[in-house]
């Protein structure tokens, strides 16, 4: 029992450095990443630009509402 208790750290570590030299190899999940970023980038670019559009739209809205306010 003790063997293995002092065995453990080391089989810990050798699971450790393997799972990390794996994933350094492994190329699949690079490109899930990549295309999460890029989709991200997308939908915040497509945020901008709609709200660039709207903007204008909405302060006029904006101020013909408060012009009718004030002329209650």
């Amino acid at each position: 029992m003790r063997k293995r208790i002092l065995s453990f750290p080391l089989a810990v570590y050798l699971a450790f450095t393997g799972f990390f030299s794996d994933l350094k190899k492994d190329e699949r999940g690079l490109s899930g990443v990549v295309v999460a970023i890029l989709l991200i980038l997308i939908a915040v670019l497509a945020i901008v630009l709609i709200w660039g559009f709207l903007s204008g739209w909405l302060q006029e809205l904006w101020e013909q509402i408060v012009g009718e306010a004030s002329d209650l």
